[in-house]
């Protein structure tokens, strides 16, 4: 009797640990797999088996678009206006293991950069330039962002910026400019 229910707790645990192995990546998903603490692979969506005690899911990454909206940053164009301006960046995921491994935090590192350019961008401009070629900043921030992300697994497919708020005596200016 005490060996049936020893047998019937190895099977139940036996079962238990199979049943725990088996990991169903999402459609729009992927996992970083690693082997021993080392990177092994990257599962595509679909059903997998996972080695019990020796491989684990490290990372389970979203393959789909994704909006990072950065706070407001204080830049100062070249006739040394400072204005708050933030962005919305459009990126998605190419290369998990690259997103997982590439640099510690990505959207961390993705805001740092996009602040950094959107500083050096403005920076060369004047504050009329900044006001009416908002278009031409996107596409400069865009082109320039994408290249250095790449490192990172991160495609980015759009950056805009959402406001750009002039210093508090320069929109009375344009308003009573307008009247």
């Amino acid at each position: 009797m005490f060996f049936f229910i020893l047998k019937t707790l190895f099977f139940i645990l036996l079962i238990s640990i199979l049943v725990s192995a088996i990991r169903i990546v999402p459609q729009g998903s992927c996992y970083i797999v690693e082997f021993l603490g080392k990177y092994k692979e990257t599962w595509q969506a679909g059903i997998h088996v996972l080695i019990p005690f020796l491989s684990r899911v490290a990372r389970k990454v979203s393959l789909k678009e994704q909006v990072a909206d950065f706070p407001p940053q204080s830049v100062i164009t070249k006739d040394n206006v400072t204005m708050e301006i933030d962005t919305v960046v459009y990126y998605k995921v190419f290369d998990a293991a690259l997103f997982t491994y590439g640099v510690e935090q990505p959207v961390l590192a993705l805001e740092n950069l996009t602040a950094t350019t959107l500083r050096n961008i403005i920076g060369d401009l004047e504050l009329d330039q900044t006001l009416t070629s908002r278009d031409k900043v996107n596409t400069e921030m865009k082109i320039i962002i994408d290249e250095a992300t790449d490192a990172w697994g991160i495609r980015v497919n759009r950056v805009e910026l959402k406001n750009i708020i002039p210093p508090r005596e320069i929109r009375d200016a344009m308003e009573k400019q307008m009247k």
